[in-house]
């Protein structure tokens, strides 16, 4: 999708790997799924609202060791009101979900499948629900409010994304795949197509032959819009009088993969 909205903004995230400015919507974001994450990790009984609490502090505790920066950005002063914020967001979960009747199948898994044309998918789904008949629901947390209809392109992208790499390692089609957006208590559903996500993979491998041919040349074209208000990387983009650093070429190394074998799912919160 960064791709798709911005040839440029793709080289600067994914290939040159330059920092973006520490989010505190994203960080919120990040200590919500932990939260969600831990508490599907209880009893079923245990699951309750108020237990759900209790795990912000250990959650927070967890991230800030991981990531030392994010304390940065929280000061101690604003620590209590940050935390707040997770609270209402926690609290709003179960106004969607009761978390005490059902049990998923798997939380935060990594997922991963390689096309029949090379093209390696891969992502880490929030929650798996298999139901007692066999039927599965893929769902993502979101913490945000739910898109608009200029934005729910990217959110219809994603699960199609989720609902194809289940289709290519289970074998099965899912039956319904969700985004539960809580900062506005709203819950997005899909029940794919067989045949759409067919017509998507092939999608999948046009776009992936497109940031190759990219990858080679070096050629990433700006596409400026409304989007490049909120976009890190405006000062570097020629577009806006900056200066892009140099090419670096495709990036060799690390992965031991090769740029013609990896498509990687990074959607942002």
């Amino acid at each position: 999708m960064d791709f798709k909205q911005c040839p440029l903004k793709y080289r600067f995230r994914a290939i040159d790997r330059i920092p973006e400015t520490p989010n505190r919507n994203a960080l919120r974001g990040t200590l919500v799924h932990a939260v969600l994450e831990d508490l599907y990790g209880l009893p079923a009984a245990q699951r309750e609202p108020q237990r759900a609490e209790t795990l912000i502090v250990p959650a927070w505790a967890r991230v800030a060791s991981e990531w030392p920066e994010v304390t940065e950005l929280i000061t101690d002063a604003e620590l209590d009101g940050f935390l707040g914020e997770v609270r209402a967001l926690v609290r709003a979960y179960y106004r969607l979900e009761d978390p005490t009747r059902f049990e998923p199948e798997s939380r935060e898994a990594r997922v991963e499948v390689e096309l029949d044309d090379g093209v390696l998918l891969r992502g880490f789904v929030d929650r798996i629900d298999v139901a007692p008949t066999g039927q599965l629901r893929v769902v993502d947390y979101k913490t945000g409010r739910a898109p608009g209809p200029t934005q729910e392109t990217r959110a219809l992208f994603q699960l199609k994304f989720y609902a194809l790499v289940v289709l290519r390692t289970r074998g099965v089609l899912p039956a319904q795949l969700r985004l539960i957006y809580l900062a506005d208590q709203q819950i997005l559903t899909y029940a794919p197509d067989e045949e759409e996500l067919l017509r998507f993979e092939r999608t999948l491998s046009a776009l992936w032959a497109a940031i190759l041919e990219a990858g080679r040349t070096g050629d990433f074209q700006p596409n400026p819009g409304w989007l490049c208000a909120y976009c890190d990387y405006k000062p570097l983009c020629p577009e806006f009088g900056g200066t892009a650093p140099a090419y670096p070429g495709w990036p060799a190394g690390g992965t031991g993969e090769s740029p013609d074998e990896t498509l990687a799912d990074a959607v942002a919160e």
